[in-house]
């Protein structure tokens, strides 16, 4: 399917767009991560509302794809697609992330999440307890349970890069189950991430869905992740566009400072034109993206191709 892509995008958009539907037939399986509730309430009532992009978002799942077997390389990425905060992009960002990493051997998990509605810990306990459920089945999967990464995109990078370094917290308040296991990534890609919640380069939307207006100094702070990297935060691959007009491209230029300044192996690849939001689109100038990522994480890894 890459080779279709790099050789004829247009035709590839068209059948993707085609065959693309909110519950994919190639998925494996769709897991309920709170079956017994959930330990936050947002609030949130009714069905999930759009396709491309789901909000209102009740009920959170992780909708599971298998590589084959032959290419199976015992690892997994927890994908999270972005929205703001206001909705989750399955079809634009997780769908085809599901089928270029399965292609490349690893299992994906897509992550359909709750919006905070006035609750920031909510979508970050959906975050933690999805990592928590991979680990719980990755023996049952044929994957190691330290080869578990995470993979997000906008606001779904902010989320991502929060369960990167925010590791040491239990945002379920000790509710849910497979508490005995870890909720820290082994590795993360983030792409166009919205990494920093103060003023000067904060994405306002994510920021005001995620805090609400006029948080606390201290809130802001304590969620601008950039200020959260240790000798311990995972391994990243970042990857932005300069003309990134949405998130100002320093998200993910100050993250990869602090990585480097804490000695975390890491790659960072800004591309000069992309804008905000090309995620897997063949058409765009930064569209080798996924390419490079999956080098690294081979390298990181070390699996053969």
């Amino acid at each position: 399917m890459s080779a279709l892509r790099r050789l004829f995008p247009a035709l590839f958009v068209a059948l993707l767009v085609a065959c693309l539907a909110p519950s994919p037939a190639s998925a494996q399986e769709v897991i309920t991560l709170w079956p017994d509730g959930a330990p936050t309430d947002n609030g949130l009532t009714g069905p999930p509302q759009g396709e491309r992009c789901v909000g209102n978002v009740t009920e959170p799942t992780l909708t599971v794809f298998h590589p084959d077997p032959s290419r199976a390389n015992g690892a997994a990425v927890l994908v999270i697609p972005g929205g703001g905060y206001a909705v989750v992009c399955v079809q634009v960002e997780g769908w085809p992330s599901a089928e270029w990493l399965t292609e490349a051997g690893f299992t994906a998990a897509v992550l359909t999440y709750r919006m905070p509605n006035g609750h920031y810990e909510v979508p970050f306990q959906d975050a933690q307890q999805a990592m928590r459920i991979i680990r719980s089945r990755a023996a049952e999967w044929g994957v190691a349970a330290d080869r578990v990464g995470v993979m997000g995109f906008s606001a779904g990078g902010h989320l991502a890069s929060t369960v990167g370094t925010h590791f040491t917290e239990d945002f379920s308040g000790g509710k849910g189950d497979h508490l005995e296991l870890s909720h820290r990534p082994d590795f993360m890609i983030l792409v166009y991430p919205v990494i920093t919640l103060l003023p000067d380069y904060a994405h306002g939307g994510s920021a005001r869905n995620l805090l609400g207006e006029d948080a606390p100094a201290s809130l802001v702070a304590r969620f601008s992740n950039q200020l959260r990297v240790t000798p311990d935060t995972p391994p990243t691959f970042l990857v932005h566009a300069g003309d990134d007009e949405t998130v100002h491209p320093f998200n993910s230029i100050q993250f990869y400072e602090e990585l480097k300044l804490h000695g975390i192996q890491s790659e960072f690849h800004l591309f000069d034109h992309g804008s905000h939001g090309f995620g897997l689109n063949p058409a765009s100038p930064a569209n080798m993206w996924d390419e490079l990522a999956t080098d690294w994480l081979y390298r990181l890894l070390e699996i053969s191709r």
